[in-house]
């Protein structure tokens, strides 16, 4: 294998392994544009339970399992994705988008009928499975038909997909709420995900080239129940079992001992789902580690703010909507504005690190939260939010799909994909025990009886009490946040020093 260091790498001319042609410039268009649908569709549904979350809670209880709404999702689409990447060479990455549709689709009909929380976690893994699949395999497609500089500028419009999707999902789950029922934000995936199924099928044309792979079963059932159990000790631990309790106990012993395995059968597996040759190149790790810290940060201000909103600010779930625009716009402004300067210049390792760097300000801004600090102020802590997570998305798929050899262009992808999916679904489950802990700890003292220390605490729920015992409950509910974004500032801040790291690496104009 070629020196990961060296600039003059040539990925973008080593024989392609695509299944589909780059085709002229107006077919490679439509791709983008079908591809963009199919993320829009999985990214959507990462946030769009958000404002509806506490609305859930209100309707099937349980506080305590209110993150693995989200960690659900989360988790089956991140050790589902290595698979995804192996299967679509394998089948054809048209076959395997339509499967990861359908399973998507599915979940979300399942999802919508859930008449308890049980129900409803089962049937947002479902979705993962399918989502994993989508943004895997959409993002995979680009790196086969655009060249590395103009990449760059695509991944900038697909980071701002991404931004749009962390406002407009909560803004549709609030209107959804505030007008229908939060069983639709759920249903409302049916048209989106027809229309990305037609879409896609009149825009991917395969080539017909099928490669031999084998699927890496032991190590994709490894690494299956080693994040499993990981997810699983780091949500329930302190909350639901004690820390020195035989289940957790066992779940970190399991966690620890399917890593050190997993690692074993990569070594030797001929096919392996995440080939550890990838870490020699610089890039891959580098960012794959920011991706990571900063999923953690995002979605932990994607679940926590919509929350402190709506039961501190007692707006409506689609006011709450509305409020995360800043969030969004930020987002949309570092991602987007991000893909252009690394499309103009070529140049990208100063990016990363000065989004992180303001990330890190954003997060640390946000530990200020009071019951009456004043709305403005809250969108100007979103937005600072919003601009630091922009330019790690656009960047972060550029500099790796220019880092490794064409051939490993899928599994690179599906890495960096793996990694930000641990990030944010270990992330949502830290914080969420922590923010749970933590209130109920607060509340102990001054809760009425009965009250069940907030499991279904919700803006009305808190509008109902006395207004000193609902002071003293505001004054609980935001500082149990504190600790929440404080955490997340620590991961910011620890993928700002990782960016020092970054390799520049000449972005090609060829493919």
């Amino acid at each position: 294998m070629s020196d990961p260091d060296i600039p003059a790498r040539s990925p973008a001319s080593q024989a392609p392994t695509a299944t589909s042609a780059p085709g002229p410039a107006g077919s490679r268009r439509l791709i983008i544009s079908s591809v963009a649908v199919m993320l829009l569709l999985a990214s959507l549904d990462q946030t769009i339970v958000s404002t509806a979350l506490p609305t859930i809670v209100s309707d099937l209880g349980g506080l305590d399992h209110l993150s693995w709404v989200v960690t659900a999702y989360l988790l089956t689409s991140t050790v589902t994705a290595p698979l995804y990447g192996k299967l679509g060479d394998l089948y054809g990455r048209k076959v395997m988008m339509q499967i990861s549709v359908t399973l998507f689709l599915v979940g979300s009909v399942l999802s919508g009928l859930s008449g308890s929380m049980n129900f409803l976690i089962g049937a947002r893994a479902l979705q993962g499975v399918g989502g994993g699949g989508l943004f895997v395999l959409a993002l995979t497609v680009i790196g086969d038909v655009i060249p590395p500089r103009e990449r760059s500028k695509i991944q900038g419009v697909f980071g701002g997909v991404f931004g749009l999707s962390s406002v407009a999902g909560p803004l549709l789950g609030g209107f959804f709420v505030d007008n229908l029922s939060w069983h639709w934000i759920f249903y409302i995936n049916l048209p989106l995900g027809l229309l990305a199924l037609a879409v896609f099928a009149i825009a991917f044309k395969p080539r017909g080239e099928r490669h031999k792979h084998k699927i890496d079963y032991p190590g994709a059932a490894l690494l299956t129940s080693s994040l499993s159990a990981t997810v699983l000790f780091t949500s329930l631990g302190g909350r639901t079992f004690a820390w020195d309790s035989t289940f957790i106990l066992s779940m970190i012993a399991l966690a620890a001992l399917g890593a050190v395995a997993f690692l074993m059968v990569e070594r030797r597996a001929s096919e392996p789902v995440l080939p550890l040759s990838l870490f020699r190149y610089n890039n891959f790790w580098v960012m794959s580690s920011v991706g990571a810290l900063v999923g953690a940060a995002m979605f932990g201000g994607i679940v926590f703010i919509p929350l402190y909103l709506q039961v501190a600010k007692g707006v409506s779930p689609t006011g709450s909507g509305l409020q995360m625009i800043p969030l969004m716009l930020g987002i949309l402004t570092g991602s987007i504005g991000s893909g252009q300067i690394m499309g103009r210049t070529g140049r990208y390792r100063r990016l990363p690190l000065i989004g992180t760097f303001i990330l890190t300000l954003g997060m640390l801004w946000l530990t200020r939260l009071q019951p009456d600090t004043p709305s403005y102020v809250v969108m100007a802590m979103m937005a600072s939010v919003g601009v630091g997570i922009g330019p790690t998305m656009s960047v972060g798929i550029a500099a790796i799909q220019n880092a490794v050899p064409r051939p490993m262009l899928g599994v690179g992808t599906a890495g960096l994909t793996l990694f930000r999916q641990i990030g944010g679904s270990v992330g949502v489950a830290l914080l969420g025990a922590l923010f749970s802990n933590r209130l109920a700890a607060n509340l102990a003292e001054f809760m009425p009886a009965g009250a069940g220390g907030g499991g279904r605490m919700n803006a009305a729920s808190v509008a109902h009490l006395p207004p000193e015992i609902r002071s003293m409950v505001l004054s609980a509910f935001t500082d149990a946040m504190h600790p929440v974004f404080l955490v997340g500032a620590g991961a910011a801040f620890l993928a700002f020093l990782l960016t020092f790291m970054l390799t520049e690496l000449p972005l090609s104009r060829r493919l």
